[in-house]
């Protein structure tokens, strides 16, 4: 299935994202983490890339496997930095080869050997070039990364939205925010791309923080505002593991019902592979819902 066709139905959906291992002997336990992710039956499940296509190989694998194992839409992310058109294109292949319709195109981060190298020689600059690529090839239902508190490269908001534009004309389904903490913000960019003329389905990646340490990741990875009750949450439980994973799955639950009742149907959760996690956000979401996605 088409992840824009649940997209456009009036029914709220719940997605989850996982990663795949780093290397063939952790291949096992990503495979378990996932499968019981999948076993939740969320609407669709996304997997992910790798800084520079580092984990590239594993992310076809661990789609394929849910796909095949317990019939969960999945959506396959895909970058072009530093790669190739012929690597690209054979990974395009791939994906046509085993069934797999849904790819989120995308730029992919710069490792700090590829911020040195001359971009200039570079087969895809942008994620535009790979959406196009995607296009052309046909038959697929492409998903693009958009910023609610402006892309870190990008001189102002403006322009910003007028590149994230830019991707929708060529091509883009559907657009998924970089992890926010704050529902206002997320909201004001809504309302600013509606004015753009980006009239795709957007949706919201919320992040639950269950440890304090990844505090300062996320807001190295994402640059993400922090808001005082997030901070205080922090402060508070972040000394005991066990009230800190409570909270962090209480607050991202909170995002989720709050996005739900201001009219906003998808929502997409960075779970990356922790099945805990993902099944206290479910259950939590199921209690007030009475409903499964």
């Amino acid at each position: 299935m088409k992840i824009i066709d649940i997209l456009k139905t009036e029914q709220m959906s719940l997605s989850f994202e996982v990663f795949p291992p780093k290397k063939e002997t952790s291949y096992e336990s990503v495979r378990m983490a996932t499968e019981e992710i999948a076993a939740l039956k969320p609407s669709f499940m996304s997997v992910t890339y790798g800084a520079g296509g580092g984990t590239s190989e594993y992310t076809l694998a661990v789609a394929k496997n849910i796909k095949d194992k317990y019939n969960v839409p999945m959506l396959s992310h895909l970058t072009c930095v530093s790669s190739s058109k012929e690597t690209v294109h054979a990974r395009i292949g791939e994906l046509k080869e085993n069934d797999i319709t849904n790819v989120m195109a995308l730029r992919g981060d710069l490792t700090p050997e590829l911020e040195n190298t001359d971009r200039s020689k570079w087969d895809y600059r942008h994620a535009i070039d790979l959406i196009r690529e995607l296009k052309e090839a046909g038959g697929f239902c492409i998903g693009a990364a958009c910023y609610p508190e402006v892309h870190p490269e990008s001189a102002n908001q403006k322009e910003d939205i007028a590149h994230l534009k830019e991707k929708v004309d060529a091509g883009a389904d559907f657009l998924t925010t970089q992890m926010i903490f704050d529902n206002n913000l997320f909201y004001n960019f809504l309302y600013k791309i509606r004015e753009a003329g980006i009239t795709v389905p957007i949706l919201p990646g919320i992040m639950p923080i269950t440890n304090a340490n990844q505090v300062e990741r996320a807001i190295k990875l994402s640059g993400a505002f922090m808001p005082v009750r997030f901070k205080a949450m922090v402060d508070k439980f972040g000394s005991s593991p066990e009230a800190m994973k409570q909270a962090g799955i209480a607050y991202a639950t909170d995002q989720i019902i709050d996005l739900y009742a201001n009219g906003i149907t998808n929502v997409h959760v960075y779970s990356m592979n922790k099945p805990d996690i993902a099944k206290g956000i479910y259950c939590n979401l199921f209690q007030i819902l009475g409903k499964v996605f």
